[in-house]
C-alpha cells in the first residue's frame, strides 16, 4: 500500500471501539514498520497551561490538549502551522506548512514563525500491517486532509464535515444519528 501519511482516517459507523467512535485521525507517519496519528476531533477540558505552561498562549483560540489517542497519553505531541521554515530540527513538516513541533525547544525559539498551535496527549498507533488490515474490513475511510482540518474551531463537529465534503457514497454517512438503531 502506498503511504497514507497526511490523510484522515475517518472511523466508519462499523469500527465498534469506543476508543475511536466517531473520530477524525491525521496520519503523521505511515509505513512498512507501522502508522502513527493523532485524533483531531477529541478536545479535552484541560488546559494546555497545566501541563505546558510556556506554550500556552501560541495555541490560539482553543487552548486546551486534545485527547490524541490511546497510546502513550502521558506525553504530548504538538502539530503546527509555520509561515515559514522552522529553525533546523524543531519541526518535521506532514502537509505543506503543517507538521510536528519539538515541543522540547524554547516556544521563543519557534514562536516567531508558527501560525497555530494544537497540543495532542498520546496518539493512535498502529503496527506492521495493522492499519491496513483494520481499512480492508472496512474500520476507516480514508480520505484527503484539508489544511484546515488539524486547526478547526469545531472539532466536535469535524466527523461529520470531512464525511459531508466527500464523494456521495461517502457523504451520506454524514447523516449517521449517534446511535444508528433509532433510525
Amino acid at each position: 500500500m502506498e503511504s497514507l501519511k497526511a490523510q484522515l482516517l475517518v472511523a466508519t459507523p462499523m469500527l465498534g471501539d469506543p476508543n475511536f467512535d466517531r473520530t477524525v485521525v491525521w496520519l503523521l507517519e505511515h509505513g512498512e514498520d507501522g502508522a502513527l496519528g493523532v485524533v483531531l476531533n477529541r478536545p479535552s477540558e484541560l488546559p494546555v497551561a497545566e501541563p505546558l505552561p510556556s506554550w500556552d498562549v501560541l495555541t490560539g483560540d482553543l487552548p486546551v490538549v486534545f485527547q490524541g489517542g490511546p497510546v502513550s497519553t502521558q506525553s504530548v505531541i504538538g502539530v503546527a502551522r509555520v509561515r515559514k521554515a522552522a529553525p533546523e530540527g524543531t519541526w518535521a513538516p506532514v502537509m505543506g506548512e503543517i507538521g510536528v513541533l519539538d515541543l522540547g525547544v524554547d516556544p521563543d525559539e519557534v514562536a516567531p514563525v508558527l501560525v497555530g498551535l494544537r497540543c495532542f496527549a498520546g496518539y493512535a498507533g498502529w503496527g506492521a500491517g495493522q492499519l491496513e488490515g483494520e481499512i480492508e474490513h472496512g474500520a476507516w475511510f480514508v480520505v484527503d486532509a484539508d489544511p484546515g482540518d488539524p486547526f478547526t474551531d469545531r472539532p466536535e463537529g469535524l466527523w461529520r464535515s470531512v464525511l459531508a465534503r466527500q464523494r456521495p457514497e461517502l457523504a451520506r454517512f454524514a447523516l449517521v444519528p449517534d446511535d444508528p438503531t433509532v433510525n
